[in-house]
């Protein structure tokens, strides 16, 4: 059974910074690729960024330049660093470890976004 958990995960004022982290136990996790999504209210899931088992990675536009998605295989886990955060960043953002078919999702960490 392949679990994920995020952490790091508050209340933030707009421009301040958080990193999330995602570990992932699994003893192959090098192999999968992973993304981070959000869920704003009243919004569909998004993806926010994705990296590949090579390192490999991709943003939506509304992060480029402010977010950075890394991993460390070593530790099993996948970070998103999010700096100027805007209110608009407000979300519960989850982590998923694919590959393939197979896909496994985290129980989600609330990020907000306010003065």
């Amino acid at each position: 059974q392949v679990q994920l958990v995020e952490s790091g995960g508050g209340l933030v004022q707009p421009g301040g910074s958080l990193r999330l982290s995602c570990e992932v136990s699994v003893g192959t996790f090098s192999i999968y690729a992973m993304g981070w999504y959000r869920r704003a209210p009243g919004k569909q899931r998004e993806l926010v960024a994705a990296i590949t088992s090579g390192g490999s990675t991709n943003y939506v536009d509304s992060v480029k330049g402010r977010f950075t998605i890394s991993r460390d295989n070593a530790k099993n886990t996948v970070y998103l660093q999010m700096n100027s955060l805007k209110p608009e960043d407000t979300a519960v953002y989850y982590c998923k470890a694919y590959r393939t078919i197979r896909e496994y999702w985290g129980q989600g960490t609330q990020v907000t976004v306010s003065s």
